[in-house]
């Protein structure tokens, strides 16, 4: 399995889920999964090729959350039996899916000293599956925040289930976070040295966490607290994204790809 079997297994999954869409029950799991295991398969079968993690680049984290996007979405089905929530976590997933597709950013076999590491792995899922139900949750308080403008009740209804999908991720993220600092340690000699790449990491992390602090603020103004965690997601992306275009990264230790 390479690169050039990918546009066959996004169509298969872009057929799938785009069925799902206009289903519902039985159905709209089974296809909704049958889409996350095409994702799965291919990540599988990349790695085999690459004889390495697919996971060094941005293309290819792309294709990790491409997969656990959708499988949150139906994990999150699974207790709160809703089909918009996983309609948009395949739509989601299929827009970076579909970025990756243009740009798959291909590099060759090797990894780095530094990510030859058994943390290399579960740091990076860990991370992604974080991204995954935090994106769940600043689309639900976007989409709420805009239902509830007429209506502040909704928006008090709401946040209970926002901030179930918000502990999910914070918890990945923490747990990330460690891992991360672990590894750091034993490829670096610190567990933390305020790299680019680690201050935006923590810039996130205490973003959600100075949320949980304002619980009692957001009590009182649900519709403000569904705001603050869409606006949030901007640090998730920041981090992800936006730390490689700076110029700091140039002295970046977490920059593998130049």
């Amino acid at each position: 399995m390479n690169w050039t079997h990918f546009p066959w297994i996004f169509g298969t999954a872009a057929l799938c889920w785009g069925l799902a869409s206009f289903l519902s029950g039985k159905w709209l799991i089974r296809l909704a999964f049958a889409g996350t295991i095409a994702i799965a398969a291919f990540i599988a079968g990349l790695w085999l090729s690459l004889d390495r993690p697919p996971m060094r680049t941005l293309g290819e984290t792309r294709l990790w959350f491409g997969l656990l996007l959708p499988a949150s979405g139906l994990l999150i089905h699974r207790f709160v039996p809703w089909k918009w929530p996983l309609v948009v976590s395949t739509g989601m997933a299929l827009l970076f899916l579909g970025i990756t597709l243009a740009k798959p950013e291909t590099h060759d076999r090797t990894l780095m000293p530094a990510l030859q590491s058994p943390w290399f792995v579960p740091h990076v899922v860990i991370y992604m599956m974080a991204y995954a139900f935090l994106c769940h949750t600043a689309v639900t308080s976007i989409c709420y925040t805009w239902i509830s403008r007429n209506n502040p009740v909704k928006a008090e209804r709401a946040l209970p289930m926002v901030e179930a999908s918000l502990w999910v991720g914070f918890g990945l993220l923490t747990l990330g976070l460690l891992c991360g600092a672990v590894w750091a340690k034993e490829a670096w000699g610190h567990y933390w040295t305020w790299d680019p790449k680690e201050t935006w990491a923590f810039l996130t992390w205490g973003c959600y966490l100075l949320y949980f602090h304002m619980q009692p603020v957001w009590r009182k103004k649900p519709r403000s607290a569904l705001l603050f965690l869409a606006l949030a997601s901007v640090t998730v992306f920041l981090c992800w994204f936006a730390v490689n275009a700076m110029p700091s990264a140039a002295q970046s230790v977490h920059t593998y790809t130049g």
